[in-house]
């Protein structure tokens, strides 16, 4: 016998129930004659049912979130004729929330053993949320990406207007989208990074300032706000706010105008802060029939989730009126 040989572990059933457990998963027979299910203790937890010799499919199919269920009822049905092992992902309602089950088994009747099928449920939540905050980041930064060069050509427009040769026009366009980078720099914290934030008025300055043909307040963007400070968590929300309002403006609204003005009013009255964005002067105003797009999407989850606030938008005659109500307790945060 070598000398590194070693006795093989024997497998019993506690030790396979210890490793189950362990990895949190259920386990499922189902017999395709009388459609019964038979699941363990952590199956019934996992769906949130009481104990019992057996369940039929209805009483999973209630659980199952109604626009996965149709696909679920149809991927089981079919699972016996699928060549080798399957999988499939669903959704199932536990009271208010929302889990993620991965239904795996074998199918072609494979294993079959007396007229019942055997598999595992696992609960792959945590995993769908990542691979859906993943999906969402994507979409935001490619959002972003097409935002900033919408900006970037609007700003070498805007400097042309009133650049008299090409070499104030480089020093002004690069000025521009120096002030841009700086206040990009406010939509994202930085690690280890320690402030207190800013002052209102002085962050706006800085947001609204590669817009203004004549400089910052100087010309056609004009700020009206109280002394009060702005936490840096509130800074990065409120900057990614603003960019996005100023972008939709280049690219529609009075910005996008030489003739355009644009007004940024605030007032505070107990907790609550309310921004009011006003422009004039731009091109006829037309109300969308919807606010689906991405950017108007973010907006609103800006605002709500992080700023504990809300958006209306007044479509007037003379120019858009976007007012935001915001928190005064998380803008400080």
């Amino acid at each position: 016998m070598p000398t590194d040989a070693r006795p093989l572990i024997k497998w019993n059933a506690r030790h396979l129930r210890l490793a189950i457990d362990a990895a949190g998963v259920a386990l499922w027979s189902w017999n395709v004659d009388t459609d019964h299910f038979t699941m363990d203790q952590h199956g019934y937890g996992l769906w949130d049912l009481p104990f019992g010799p057996f369940v039929i499919f209805e009483d999973l199919s209630a659980k199952i979130h109604p626009a996965d269920r149709d696909r679920v009822r149809a991927a089981f049905a079919a699972t016996r004729a699928i060549v080798g092992p399957y999988e499939i992902d669903f959704r199932i309602m536990v009271g208010d929330d929302v889990r993620w089950i991965s239904a795996r088994g074998q199918g072609d009747d494979a294993d079959i053993e007396g007229r019942t099928m055997f598999g595992v449920f696992l609960d792959v939540t945590g995993r769908k949320q990542a691979e859906e905050a993943n999906e969402l980041l994507a979409g935001e930064m490619s959002h972003r990406v097409k935002n900033l060069l919408s900006i970037a050509t609007a700003l070498t427009t805007i400097t042309s207007r009133s650049a008299k040769s090409t070499e104030e026009m480089a020093h002004e366009l690069t000025s521009r989208l120096a002030a841009l980078g700086r206040a990009h720099d406010l939509e994202r914290p930085v690690p280890g990074r320690n402030e207190n934030g800013a002052l209102l008025g002085d962050l706006l300055t800085i947001l609204l300032a590669p817009y203004d043909d004549m400089g910052a307040f100087s010309g056609r963007v004009r700020v009206s706000v109280p002394r009060m400070s702005v936490g840096e968590a509130g800074a990065t929300t409120l900057a990614m706010i603003v960019h996005e309002l100023a972008t939709n403006s280049m690219k529609y609204g009075a910005l996008s105008a030489a003739t355009g003005t644009l007004d940024v009013s605030c007032t505070v009255e107990g907790n609550e802060v309310t921004v009011v964005w006003t422009e004039r002067g731009g091109p006829p105003v037309v109300s969308p029939a919807e606010l689906g797009g991405f950017g108007s999407k973010l907006l609103r989850r800006s605002i709500t989730s992080q700023l504990n606030g809300s958006v209306h938008h007044n479509w007037s005659d003379e120019g858009a009126i976007i007012t935001l109500r915001i928190d005064k307790d998380r803008l400080s945060i």
